[in-house]
């Protein structure tokens, strides 16, 4: 029996246990605010208070003022009172991690929800884990496959890539998702729910990402009516868990449902923490938080983490601050039209003003000239659409228009796509080569020769 007993794994476990507690007493209430005098802790760490009713409610620390401890609480607060005692915790800003996980939903604390078994921890991971350096990652030079036609053939995403899924509300980012991580060819997906409606979150796992994704997936669920730093949480506890799978060698496919929401959230700690507010409200915290979220993931020497993080566009307004920051640091992005979406056009990504930055390193040379010859025809048939529309082209006056026209539904069926529905990477370059060779030799011009 000897030979099974781990000695390094109690050593871990006595090493976070805290010899002695610090304790303070709660002196001001404010709104979502908690002001004590103690405990010793350092921002983000956690802290338990002891209710009258003999309830024990946890909070995160977020800042300091005058000598207090500002907390947010985690649970509600409810009943709390001047003078009930606060404790700090150690070792929670850790989750733990262990192949169980798989097929598991948890909640912000990294603990299941779904009624099963506890976790079996085979290690804890810290959920506030710097990102890698620069050096310490690996080229991407390998093709993530996604089994989505307008995705793989147009904008084709390497493994450790970073992209962000734009679009407002209603236009099909959930079913995308859905679609994504059913189709690709990940060993395993990441979810991260934040912010979510407590009824979608069913739906989601039962009619979008079904019995067979949710095989190969870990759910990270902290819903709407959850207090803002547990929402954070549940998004740091997500990087935590495909950063152990990475690990393992794993290739990870990490989806973040929503950046904008994570980032609503930061910036109500950072206006209950006294920040300044900018731009539309917005805490220089939450620009300061989002490429900690995003460098995390990557290609490493161990294995690979790639990143799909949503993003909820306010009015449809590409442009607005959260959008522009998150555009600014991911290596590419996926717009969603609404106007494509309201046309029944699903999924509804609009090719032409979506970009993936490695693109040219990980498709294939047939792929990038077939890409270049179709996307130079949906720019000709957009450009030209309100003159068609209102009868003032006659058919015959210029020819690759009229080639154009006769490959708008050819292309439109290529780019339309069932939710369940999978494509793979031989069938979208064969389709898409299809289309080209009915176009005019001299509307191949994209082609490498």
């Amino acid at each position: 029996m000897s030979e099974w007993f781990d000695a390094g794994r109690y050593e871990r476990a006595v090493a976070g246990i805290a010899a002695v507690r610090s304790c303070g007493v709660v002196t001001r209430i404010a709104g979502l605010l908690v002001e004590s005098r103690g405990p010793a802790a350092g921002i983000g760490d956690f802290c338990e208070i002891q209710m009258p009713d003999g309830r024990t409610v946890r909070t995160q620390v977020i800042g300091f003022r005058d000598g207090s401890v500002l907390s947010m609480p985690l649970e509600e607060i409810a009943g709390l009172q001047l003078g009930d005692p606060i404790a700090a915790r150690s070792g929670q800003a850790r989750v733990a991690v262990g192949p169980q996980l798989l097929g598991r939903v948890l909640d912000g604390f990294g603990r299941p929800m779904d009624g099963g078994p506890p976790i079996n921890a085979e290690a804890h991971y810290d959920i506030q884990a710097a990102p890698p350096g620069p050096l310490e990652r690996e080229p991407i030079s390998e093709a993530l496959t996604t089994g989505i036609r307008a995705i793989d053939g147009f904008l084709t995403c390497g493994r450790g890539q970073r992209i962000g899924v734009f679009g407002g509300s209603g236009v099909g980012k959930s079913t995308l998702l859905g679609s994504l991580v059913h189709n690709n060819d990940s060993d395993v997906c990441v979810l991260a729910l934040v912010g979510e409606r407590n009824r979608e979150v069913r739906d989601f796992i039962e009619h979008e990402l079904g019995a067979e994704g949710l095989r190969k997936s870990v759910l990270v669920v902290a819903t709407s009516d959850r207090p803002s730093p547990l929402r954070v949480r549940a998004c740091f506890v997500a990087l935590a868990i495909a950063e152990y799978f990475r690990d393992q060698g794993k290739n990870v496919l990490l989806v973040a449902d929503s950046v904008t929401r994570l980032a609503m959230a930061q910036r109500e700690i950072g206006l209950a923490a006294g920040e300044p507010p900018s731009q539309k409200g917005y805490t220089p915290s939450v620009f300061q938080m989002l490429p900690r979220v995003f460098e995390r993931a990557g290609r490493f020497r161990r294995g690979s983490i790639t990143g799909f993080f949503t993003v909820l566009v306010e009015g449809d307004d590409m442009n607005e601050p959260i959008a522009d920051a998150v555009r600014g640091i991911l290596d590419g992005h996926i717009v969603l039209s609404r106007a494509l979406g309201q046309a029944g056009h699903y999924p509804a990504i609009d090719v032409l003003q979506s970009v993936s930055r490695l693109a040219s390193r990980v498709a294939s040379p047939r792929q990038k000239e077939s890409a270049v010859c179709l996307r130079q025809t949906l720019a000709l048939l957009q450009s030209t659409e309100d003159l068609i529309r209102i009868g003032a082209y006659a058919a015959g006056s210029n020819a690759k228009l009229d080639a154009a026209l006769r490959l708008e539904h050819p292309l439109e069926a290529l780019l339309k796509q069932a939710p369940r529905e999978a494509s793979t990477l031989e069938q979208t370059e064969a389709g898409m080569a299809s289309l080209c060779s009915a176009l005019p030799e001299d509307m191949r011009g994209g082609r490498q020769r």
